[in-house]
């Protein structure tokens, strides 16, 4: 298993609402490659501020193959649990926009 950085561990810490928003926190490495596809707007879906459980929950169906996709089955294989809850919990902070 992968080391946690520091930025993840703390996104991690912060899992409860809206902390990384009002610290002005930037997005996890993995949040800030999902907001491509999944930013207000986009074509996929925006994921700000669905909760946290939806998109861990999404992450751990598409990693596990019991989720349809096209390519959502592939990136989320390149998320450990730990990423995934930091990516979840960021996304969470940003509030429905």
């Amino acid at each position: 298993m992968r080391a946690m950085t520091p930025a993840l561990a703390l996104l991690a810490a912060l899992a409860g609402g809206t902390g990384a928003r009002a610290a002005g926190m930037r997005p996890s490495p993995g949040a800030s490659s999902c907001t491509g596809c999944h930013a207000e707007g986009a074509a996929m879906g925006a994921l700000a501020g669905r909760s946290e459980a939806e998109i861990v929950g999404a992450l751990d169906a598409f990693r596990g193959g019991t989720r349809p996709a096209t390519i959502m089955n592939r990136i989320a294989k390149g998320f450990d649990a730990q990423e995934s809850q930091a990516i979840a919990a960021w996304f969470a902070s940003q509030g429905a926009r």
